[in-house]
């Protein structure tokens, strides 16, 4: 994985599970990576990674069962979407609207912008 210059690790990190579920690669109940193998896998500290599964905790998108490891919780996929897009709502577009406004975009072309790339997938 590559980290981008902004934003935390941690939040990264926390950001690929959320889009491993959401791939559905990482299924409900499933047990994902220990934070050690983790910490392996994206090569940073362990800490840094404690940091992320921590805050997966607290949104109750992964739970711990003590001696056995993270499991992905039952509806997180949910719980993923709903973080992500008052996420998006709150943070990305107002900045996209700002740069539409300053580049005079017109709201127009960024639905056919919209239309023609659904018609690529």
């Amino acid at each position: 994985m590559e980290f981008r210059e902004k934003g935390s690790i941690y939040s990264q990190i926390a950001e690929y599970v959320c889009d491993q579920i959401l791939l559905k690669k990482w299924l409900l109940g499933e047990k994902i990576p220990s934070i050690r193998e983790f910490a392996a896998t994206m090569q940073v500290n362990a800490i840094t990674v404690q940091r992320a599964y921590d805050f997966l905790l607290q949104l109750d998108i992964i739970a711990n069962k003590r001696g056995i490891g993270y499991f992905v919780t039952p509806g997180a996929e949910e719980k993923v979407l709903a973080f992500r897009r008052a996420q998006f709502i709150e943070q990305d577009l107002p900045l996209f609207v700002k740069n539409m406004r300053l580049l005079r975009i017109d709201p127009d072309e960024i639905k056919a912008y919209l239309e023609n790339a659904q018609n690529k997938i």
